[in-house]
C-alpha cells in the first residue's frame, strides 16, 4: 500500500446520525452514465472510480478471461495518450491508481489531490471510448495474464482447489469459470474478441462513476457533465444470467498437488443480499469465525488443536446467489476427516442449540463495528458504494445494520437448517503431495480473494 492510500485508510470519515446513503447524491447524465457523489472534506483528496458492469459472469463458454485481459489493456493507451501514460500522469500528479476485475464488475480508480481531479477525469473520459487496442500490446499482456494465472492459481494449491470447487458447485451459471479465465481460453483469445468485448461493455450506459472526497457537489457535477457528457451512450447490457437449479445432493472433489499441508473447503449454496436470509448468514459467519472469540477459533484452534486456521465467509454482495464458504487448514499430523467432523459439529450446534443472547449481541456489535470502520476512508466509502451498486443499489447500504440487528436465535437455527446441510454443499479436499526434486512445496493462500490484480 502506497503512502497516499495508507493516509486514506487511516483518515476518519465524517459521521452523522444519518446513514451513509443519506449523504449521497445520485444523478444520471443524458448519455446514461450514472454519477454517485459523496462529499467528504476531511482531507484535500478525491478518490474517483469508474466501474463497468462487466466481469467474468458476462463472458461465455470458450471465451473466459476476456474481462481481465481487457483490464490490462486499458492501460495501454489511446490515440491521444501512449502506452503507460495513464499511470505515469497520475503519479506525476501525486496520485495512485489501480484496477480490479471480479465476477461481477471491472473497476478502475485513482486517488489524488482534489485540485488535480480534472487530470484524472480527462484520462478516464478519453479511454472509455478511444482505447487503442494494438496487436503487439495484446500479445504481451496475454502472456502476462497467463503467467499471473500460473503464479496465483496453478502454482497455489489452495486457490486451485477453490477454482475446482466453484466449477463443480456451479454447473449452469457463469460463476462456473474463474475470473482470470481457463488457461486454454486465455491462449485462444484474439484481439478481435477483445475489441468486441470493449465495444459491447465499455460505454456510459453500462458503467457508473463514484467520487468521494473534498469537492462541492455542484462544481463536481458540472465538471463531470462537461468531461463525460459527450461520450456516445452505448447500450446497457442485460445482466440476467441463467441460474443453477437447487442442489439435491452433496458433491465432492479431491485434488492432489504439491503442498505442505492439506486443505478442506465446503461451499454451501446460499442467497445474496436480495434475500433477508443473507443477513442471517452474515451473523452465522461471524459466530463461526469472527475473531479469536469465535467458535471455530475457540474449539478447533485452541481446545482441540486441530487446525492452523478455520474460517467462514458469506457471499453477501455477489450479483448472483453464490456460496457460503467454510474452510480449514489442518495442523501437521491431523487428518482432514477429523477436521471436517469438527466443522460439521459446530454447524450442527447452530442447527440444534439457540445461540446465547450474549454471544449474539457480541457478534452483532462486531459486525456493526466492522461495517462502520469500513467507511473510515474515502477509498473504502467509494468501494462500498460501488459494490452495493453492482449487487443491487447503493441505496440499500443503510439496510445492513437494521437487518443484522433484527436477526434472532430462531432465525439462525432456521437458516442453518435450510442451507448449511450436506445435500446443499460441495466439498473439496487438497491432498498434499511431496515436492518434486529441487522444488519447495507451496503453503498456499487462503483462496478467498475473489478479485484478481
Amino acid at each position: 500500500m502506497g503512502p497516499l492510500l495508507l493516509l486514506l485508510f487511516l483518515l476518519w470519515a465524517p459521521t452523522s446520525q444519518a446513514g451513509l446513503g443519506d449523504q449521497v447524491f445520485e444523478t444520471t447524465l443524458s448519455n446514461g452514465l450514472k454519477v454517485i457523489l459523496l462529499e467528504n472534506p476531511k482531507a484535500p483528496l478525491i478518490t474517483f472510480h469508474i466501474w463497468y458492469r462487466v466481469g467474468s459472469r458476462n463472458e461465455e463458454w470458450g471465451k473466459t478471461g476476456l474481462s481481465h485481459v481487457l483490464e490490462h489493456m486499458m492501460f495501454k493507451g489511446t490515440k491521444k495518450y501512449g502506452p503507460e501514460d495513464y499511470s505515469r500522469i497520475i503519479q506525476e500528479n501525486g496520485g495512485e491508481t489501480n484496477a480490479f476485475t471480479s465476477r461481477d464488475y471491472t473497476g478502475y480508480f485513482a486517488t489524488l489531490r482534489s485540485d488535480r481531479v480534472q487530470v484524472l477525469m480527462d484520462l478516464e473520459a478519453d479511454r472509455m471510448p478511444n482505447l487503442n487496442l494494438r496487436e503487439e500490446d495484446f500479445v504481451t499482456e496475454r502472456m502476462v495474464v497467463m503467467e499471473e494465472r500460473r503464479q496465483r492459481t496453478e502454482d497455489d494449491p489452495q486457490s486451485f482447489l477453490m477454482e475446482q470447487l466453484e466449477a463443480t458447485a456451479f454447473q449452469v451459471q457463469p460463476y462456473h469459470w474463474p475470473i482470470i479465465g481457463w488457461m486454454e481460453d486465455i491462449m485462444r483469445i484474439t484481439l478481435e474478441d477483445l475489441k468486441r468485448h470493449y465495444q459491447t461493455y465499455y460505454s456510459p450506459a453500462n458503467s457508473f462513476l463514484v467520487a468521494v472526497g473534498d469537492f462541492k457537489k455542484g462544481e463536481m457535477l458540472s465538471r463531470i457533465e462537461k468531461t463525460f457528457g459527450s461520450i456516445p451512450p452505448g447500450t446497457a447490457q442485460k445482466q440476467e444470467k441463467p441460474q443453477d437449479p437447487p442442489q439435491t445432493g452433496e458433491r465432492r472433489i479431491s485434488l492432489r498437488k504439491e503442498a505442505q499441508l492439506p486443505f478442506l473447503v465446503m461451499g454451501y449454496r446460499v442467497p445474496n443480499l436480495h434475500h433477508p436470509d443473507a443477513y442471517v448468514l452474515e451473523v452465522i459467519s461471524a459466530i463461526l469465525s469472527g475473531g479469536k472469540s469465535s467458535r471455530f477459533y475457540q474449539k478447533l484452534v485452541l481446545e482441540k488443536e486441530l487446525v492452523l486456521e478455520a474460517d467462514a465467509e458469506n457471499s453477501l454482495l455477489s450479483k448472483d446467489p453464490a456460496l457460503f464458504y467454510v474452510y480449514a487448514t489442518p495442523l501437521p499430523g491431523k487428518q482432514v476427516g477429523e477436521v471436517e467432523k469438527a466443522l460439521e459439529e459446530e454447524i450442527e450446534r447452530l442447527q440444534k442449540e439457540p445461540v446465547d443472547k450474549r454471544e449474539l449481541e457480541k457478534v452483532k456489535n462486531q459486525l456493526e463495528s466492522s461495517f462502520i470502520y469500513s467507511q473510515d476512508s474515502l477509498f473504502f466509502q467509494a468501494m462500498l458504494l460501488a459494490r452495493y451498486e453492482i449487487a443491487q443499489s447503493w441505496k440499500v447500504i443503510d439496510q445492513y445494520l437494521p437487518l443484522i440487528q433484527r436477526v434472532t436465535p430462531e432465525d439462525i437455527q432456521r437458516v442453518a437448517r435450510q442451507y448449511l446441510i450436506s445435500d446443499n454443499r460441495t466439498a473439496g479436499t487438497l491432498i498434499p503431495l511431496p515436492p518434486k526434486p529441487g522444488q519447495e512445496p507451496s503453503v498456499g493462500s487462503s483462496g478467498r480473494d475473489r478479485i484478481t490484480r
